[in-house]
């Protein structure tokens, strides 16, 4: 059975920086796309990085754009989420999610909160 666990939430202040990491089992996803959503406090999962298996495309929430760098690893079945300089509003938990793609052409599709598999998600805070 397919499984994405998350990992390396945590509290840091404004400006600080997290790497979040998307550990998943049960199944090869070097043909999935890979993506990273959050959900604050009282409002909606909404997208924020999309990764294609091969590397060549990645996607961004116009709100992290210049601040957060999504890679991947296929050798070890793992997605990152490098977040440089957090905002208060960054604060939520953030998902992974995993979509197959294995033409390579529905990583877009991520911004549109495809996925097949998710995570259970990791909660980060960060403090003002």
């Amino acid at each position: 059975q397919a499984q994405l666990v998350e990992s390396g939430g945590g509290l840091v202040q404004a400006g600080g920086s997290l790497r979040l990491s998307c550990a998943a089992s049960g199944r090869t996803f070097s043909s999935y796309s890979m993506g990273w959503f959050r959900q604050a406090p009282g409002k909606e999962r909404e997208f924020v990085a999309a990764i294609s298996w091969s590397d060549e495309s990645t996607y961004y929430a116009d709100s992290v754009k210049g601040r957060f760098t999504i890679s991947r690893d296929n050798v070890k079945n793992t997605v990152y989420l490098q977040m440089n300089s957090l905002k208060p509003e960054g604060t939520g938990v953030y998902y992974c999610a995993a979509d197959e793609d294995p033409a390579g052409v529905r990583c877009g599709m991520m911004r549109n909160m495809a996925g097949d598999h998710w995570g259970q998600g990791t909660k980060v805070t960060v403090s003002s």
